[in-house]
């Protein structure tokens, strides 16, 4: 049986970006910018005011004082985005708005509120240095710097820069279509019958969800029944559709488990089928030409654990992303755990930080059909396959759900 450290190796090797194309800055944020974004011009592109106020020669009121103040004449007016028509002279100056450009002449910019005005008459009353209140051209931005990396995720700061720079159309990693299929006649759907002793098939809107904030196009295909038929019409639809399958249930040894032959009929190559940990340990990995295929448990912890652990850092990297895994810290066990060697455990944790110290307990029950157990948890307790059992007060490796919480962690207890 497969460890869980080579099935994701396996499935990361496998995995490879679907290529670039280029969306509307307006559609760009959190996609993955796929090639280094240089700018083609100076930000701002020539020296400006900071602030409203007067342009002038600094040298002009170097002696000013509330005692002997300095008085010039005002030779000009200049709105924001018009260029001056005059360059103030030795006892001139220009009366200037934030992000006007700067006459030419003047090597500095008195605040408004710092003067008194009489008709074209500013009085000084105090010194100011060279390049007061200037913005010089290419204090931003250099004509030819890298303002964004290859690799980098698009947040809402980098689209500004991505229109400063002109860029209206922004090179990104495709996004993978992810077509997801659950398994199973006791299934139905949000509005089915309760009464009719089924379940709710909760699992597709999880890895819907799971799919979305991974980086992919989730796909709902919908439920196919426990008979081949239903089974082949759904997986020949997602060869078809999608980039990324993924299925949940029909994937362990039962009667009705028909989910890895019908693929097998389809002519993909089972990789795997089970793998080294809990919960999850039924997992198919198969692949169909370029295409890969994750067939999940039908416990929804079970699906939700195992899309995590292997089908999410896929998703990363097929998007392009630089970092594909969750973060990770340590922390202090608040209970003791019981565990089976050879396998990894994943179980659902709290995670505090009292005094920048990590402390991490689990939700309760870690049962695979116990989808509370997620909802609870802020991170992933991960306890290697070589311990038996974990000790209160023994330090454990945990995967961070919730980012919010490397605020307050120690630097010790980070990358663990």
């Amino acid at each position: 049986m497969k460890t869980a450290e080579d099935c994701l190796s396996q499935i990361i090797d496998f995995v490879s970006s679907l290529g670039v194309e280029r969306v509307a800055i307006t559609e760009s944020l959190n996609r993955v910018i796929a090639k280094d974004i240089y700018s083609s011009r100076h930000i701002p592109p020539r020296d400006n005011s900071a602030m409203d106020g007067y342009a002038l020669k600094w040298e002009d009121i170097k002696k000013a004082s509330r005692e002997v103040p300095v008085t010039l004449r005002c030779v000009e007016e200049i709105p924001a985005g018009i260029v001056p028509d005059k360059s103030p002279g030795r006892g001139e100056v220009s009366r200037i708005m934030t992000g006007a450009p700067i006459p030419d002449g003047a090597d500095a910019v008195v605040k408004i509120e710092d003067v008194d005005t009489e008709g074209d008459r500013v009085t000084f009353f105090e010194p100011v240095g060279e390049g007061a209140n200037v913005r010089r051209r290419g204090e931003d931005v250099t004509e030819g710097e890298t303002v964004i990396a290859k690799g980098t995720l698009i947040g809402p700061a980098h689209m500004g820069m991505l229109a400063a720079t002109g860029n209206s159309l922004v090179p990104v990693y495709k996004r993978p279509v992810v077509a997801i299929i659950s398994t199973g006649d006791e299934l139905m759907d949000i509005d089915g019958d309760p009464s009719s002793g089924r379940i709710v098939n909760s699992n597709s809107y999880s890895l819907f969800g799971q799919v979305t904030e991974g980086g992919g196009i989730p796909l709902i295909l919908g439920i196919a029944k426990d008979n081949r038929g239903d089974v082949f019409t759904l997986l020949s639809k997602a060869k078809e559709e999608a980039h990324v399958i993924i299925s949940s249930g029909g994937v362990s040894v039962g009667d009705y488990d028909f989910v890895q032959s019908v693929f097998k009929n389809l002519g993909a190559r089972v990789e795997f089928d089970t793998v080294a940990q809990r919960p999850g340990k039924p997992f198919t990995f198969a692949t169909l030409g370029s295409v890969p295929f994750f067939g999940l448990p039908g416990n929804p912890v079970s699906a939700m654990m195992s899309f995590e652990q292997y089908v999410r850092p896929a998703l990363r990297k097929i998007t392009g992303h630089r970092a594909l895994y969750r973060k990770t810290v340590k922390a202090v066990l608040e209970e003791k755990l019981a565990k089976r060697s050879g396998f990894t455990y994943f179980l659902r944790g709290i995670l505090s930080c009292r005094n920048g110290r990590m402390t991490v307990r689990t939700t309760g029950d870690q049962g695979s059909g116990i989808l509370k157990s997620m909802v609870l948890a802020n991170g992933i307790i991960v306890l290697p396959r070589a311990m038996t059992n974990a000790e209160r007060g023994d330090e454990v490796a945990v995967q961070l759900i919730d980012n919010s919480l490397l605020a307050a962690a120690e630097p010790q207890y980070l990358d663990f």
